[in-house]
């Protein structure tokens, strides 16, 4: 698991004296390669049983980008076998780990309650989360400030003639509506895109204050939901756009010196260069959206992303996007 930094990544201890309980700390991991998969989504018995089939890499790491389960127990059985498999393990929610099941198969528990909830768990498998302090990755590819975060969405990712008090409607024109307004509530919040905002803010102070410590080092920021609307291409549901992010954070790659941007949600594996920032989206998917994959004998070892070292790519400007299959 992650060790100390070397000395020239902490801070002097004058300085470690008067740092806050909420700074960033700095690690040092001795690791191979950063691997990321999102939306593995294990209520489902097919990606239940291929998770179980995960191949260990125990010197490598691995980002879980949200939507691992929609239960406590289903979040269980993704990160004990996450931690069986690699070093160290990180998580950030989606959807669905917010999800308000009933209590028949789960706690009942609302919004930011639901949310600490798998906080908690994951800490029990050691499993670093957004509301713990980053760790810079020094393995292949290293070093760099790997940063999970937390943002939703604020049904901002929308045409400029459409108004955010008829978001949800234009959706529901063409048969598009997203089951978090059903099961996704934001206490103690007003509305999801309250609590966005709070989010965003929160995460934004907490990534400047990382740039602040490592002005030198990259980053690496994990974030179920995409960080950019240009990146949200939903041919067959395209009004699904608004359940998507935020464009909030549109220059959040430029800004906080993103080497890589992972995310997951959309279950369109692509891999796009915005501004030399290679961003990942690396959903596994419902058993229909990766059936093509099973039928040539490729599961979620095939479908893991190599974030670190990683694909190489321009140092500044755009790529177009490739699509992937699996890999």
């Amino acid at each position: 698991m992650a060790a100390n930094l070397s000395a020239s990544h902490e801070l002097k201890n004058e300085e470690a004296d008067n740092a806050s309980a909420s700074s960033i700390a700095a690690n040092k991991t001795r690791l191979n390669k950063l691997h990321a998969i999102s939306d593995i989504h294990v209520g489902f018995s097919e990606n239940k049983i291929a998770w179980s089939n995960l191949r260990p890499r125990r010197n490598d790491g691995l980002i879980l980008c949200g939507d691992v389960g929609d239960t406590i127990d289903q979040l269980r059985h993704a990160f004990s076998r996450a931690t069986e498999c690699f070093d160290t393990v990180w998580w950030c929610p989606g959807n669905h780990e917010l999800y308000t099941m009933s209590r028949k198969s789960g706690s009942g528990s609302r919004g930011e309650q639901k949310y600490q909830e798998c906080v908690d768990l994951a800490r029990e498998y050691k499993i670093h989360t957004p509301e713990d302090d980053f760790v810079v990755w020094e393995g292949q590819g290293g070093p760099a400030v790997i940063a999970p975060i937390f943002t939703l969405y604020d049904y901002s990712f929308r045409p400029d003639d459409v108004s955010l008090e008829g978001a949800v409607k234009w959706a529901e024109e063409k048969d598009t509506v997203a089951t978090d307004e059903y099961l996704l509530h934001p206490d103690p919040h007003n509305s999801r895109q309250e609590w966005c905002k709070a989010l965003v803010e929160r995460f934004e102070a907490k990534l400047e204050a990382a740039k602040a410590k490592f002005p030198s080092l990259p980053f690496i920021i994990a974030n179920h939901w995409p960080l950019r609307q240009d990146l949200v291409r939903l041919k067959f549901i395209p009004r699904f756009s608004i359940w998507c992010g935020t464009k909030l954070t549109d220059d959040w790659h430029r800004r906080f010196n993103a080497k890589v941007v992972i995310s997951g949600h959309l279950h369109i594996r692509r891999t796009d260069w915005k501004d030399g920032c290679r961003f990942e989206e690396v959903s596994l998917g419902y058993p229909r959206q990766w059936k093509a994959c099973a039928d040539m004998g490729r599961g979620v070892n095939e479908l893991l992303r190599e974030i670190l070292p990683g694909q190489q790519g321009p140092e500044t400007g755009d790529v177009p996007t490739r699509w992937r299959i699996y890999g």
